[in-house]
């Protein structure tokens, strides 16, 4: 594990104890989950986010639907249909909730089934992404060897580490074996605006684990990589269609633009659950979330006095308008990072490990 803490885990009496995200990095507080609507709630307000552990807690959703409901598979499975609508583009939901109802509908056992498998799904995102940073921190040693780098400069968007996905992340997972590796690197941060989980997730996760990094306004990136300050970048995603378009935080495409124009490395990491077979054309395809606008609107941060405050930072009465993803072509990917390999963004490619 990179960090002091997992995100999510069973407590003495079988609840769900989750790290709540919203009050990182200035307040450490833990949320208790006893029922289905609980994990629906958590999953919905961003108590929990990033696909892998929106899965993870899904998962877990499902098992508390069963400790509510006992045998009754019908019932659990209409409350389960909730949470696997709760939000929209992060595929990872979906396909945790599908499993976990394919295993309840086979269970002569639904309760010890139900925890069985959702343990098992958090135990299994513990090996994808150990296995999805050594992949790419192979990457990593790759491009410092062609490029003759003492240091590499790596920017990320967002928060992919292991608040996002136990215990190493994606994203942020060949950065830490970077580190375990003793490769010297500096990361940027992008602050990922609205909700700036890079300035406040991905920098504590750093911050925590000893790596050198720099936050940055989210519009920095193309500036860097005109200047040749970055020499890959790495993201996550919440879904990859077969054809290789990706769904990630909003201004990922962004960036995506810029390297490209600066002929800079741009991967996307990933375990396999975050492809979607069902769809090709990532623009026209993928249900973008729009999330609530007061999430432009208000701030949160310390005063002078250390205290925890929110405050609204705009001209009451301006409207705004909160797109929670954006989609990044395949054509602007350089490789899929995933636990089985490096993947290029095609259908082709992609359909001979997912289909």
């Amino acid at each position: 594990m990179q960090g002091q803490y997992r995100p999510l885990w069973l407590n003495e009496n079988s609840a769900l104890e989750v790290l709540d995200q919203r009050y990182l990095p200035h307040e450490k507080r833990v949320r208790v989950l006893k029922s289905g609507a609980d994990a629906i709630e958590a999953i919905s307000d961003m108590t929990v986010r990033g696909a892998g552990v929106i899965g993870n807690v899904a998962a877990m959703g499902v098992y508390l639907l069963a400790r509510e409901f006992g045998d009754d598979k019908k019932r659990i499975r209409e409350e389960a249909m909730k949470l696997r609508a709760s939000r929209p583009t992060a595929v990872n939901l979906m396909w945790a909730v599908d499993r976990m109802l394919n295993v309840i509908e086979k269970s002569d056992d639904v309760l010890a089934d139900a925890k069985a498998e959702a343990i098992a799904i958090c135990d299994e995102d513990v090996k994808r992404s150990e296995a999805i940073g050594k992949i790419g921190c192979n990457i990593i040693e790759k491009i410092m060897e062609e490029k003759k780098l003492e240091k590499i400069n790596i920017l990320t968007h967002c928060n992919a580490g292991w608040l996002a996905i136990i215990d190493s992340g994606t994203a942020l997972a060949p950065i830490y074996e970077a580190h375990k590796r003793g490769i010297d690197m500096h990361v940027w941060v992008d602050e990922t605006r609205p909700r700036n989980q890079g300035a406040n997730l991905t920098s504590w996760e750093l911050s925590d684990a000893g790596i050198d990094h720099t936050i940055i306004a989210d519009n920095t990136g193309g500036h860097l990589m005109q200047h040749d300050m970055v020499d890959m970048v790495i993201t996550g995603a919440d879904r990859v269609t077969r054809c290789g378009d990706a769904a990630n935080k909003i201004g990922t495409y962004l960036k995506a633009l810029a390297a490209n124009d600066n002929g800079i490395p741009f991967y996307i990491a990933l375990p396999l659950s975050t492809f979607d077979p069902e769809s090709c054309n990532g623009v026209e395809e993928i249900e973008i979330e729009m999330r609530s606008e007061d999430e432009i609107h208000i701030m949160r941060g310390i005063d002078k006095e250390g205290k925890a405050q929110e405050l609204r930072i705009t001209p009451i009465g301006s409207k705004g308008a909160n797109y929670g993803f954006d989609v990044t072509p395949a054509r602007l990917i350089t490789g899929l990072i995933t636990e089985e390999g490096i993947i290029e963004p095609n259908e082709t490619a992609i359909r001979e490990i997912i289909l």
